[in-house]
């Protein structure tokens, strides 16, 4: 794998050993930011991290910081390692902790996030995206864009809670990526 554009094009990261981490292909991560668009000083929420890859390609291409949010111990140790390979030290943050109580803390924290990624294991998608909204909500800032990765065979709903404006899908093999633009109050 590699970071596909920004301050860090084509400089290689590492993938967690084994099968349970299902990293973003290239060109998967290159249509998604393509259809978000300019990322400039947005904070960045990476849910299911795994490798890191969406968080950090985001602060390549000019997010002011990402909070990558992973419980798996060999991805963190991948993350961390993606992290200071690329020298991102200042702008991303690690988070060892399940999903949903990263989300608590880090509204508790008064953290706000205009993107949030996330990209939970297939099988969990719907269960995830049932409970999202309601815990995302208080942490969405401008732009309010919310990716989901998901199976191309099984699109989720819309979070619960959350009151999207538009919504892009589509497909990559047996990949598919929902984007939500959430209004804002």
């Amino acid at each position: 794998m590699r970071i596909i554009a920004g301050t860090h094009r084509g400089r290689r990261i590492g993938a967690p050993p084994g099968t349970s981490t299902r990293p973003t292909a290239d060109r998967v991560r290159e249509a998604l930011f393509s259809i978000i668009g300019p990322l400039d000083g947005v904070d960045v929420l990476d849910l299911f991290a795994g490798s890191g890859a969406l968080g950090l390609e985001a602060l390549s291409r000019g997010a002011a910081s990402a909070t990558l949010i992973e419980r798996s111990r060999p991805a963190l140790a991948c993350i961390r390692a993606n992290v200071a390979s690329l020298g991102m030290e200042d702008r991303a943050r690690v988070v060892a902790r399940d999903w949903r109580a990263a989300l608590a803390a880090e509204g508790a924290a008064g953290r706000a996030f205009g993107l949030c990624l996330c990209d939970p294991p297939y099988s969990l998608t719907d269960r995830v995206v049932s409970q999202l909204g309601a815990a995302l909500t208080p942490l969405l800032a401008a732009p309010g864009i919310v990716v989901i990765e998901h199976s191309a065979a099984r699109p989720p709903p819309a979070p619960s809670g959350l009151e999207i404006v538009s919504r892009t899908d589509r497909t990559y093999g047996d990949t598919a990526v929902s984007v939500l633009r959430v209004a804002r109050a």
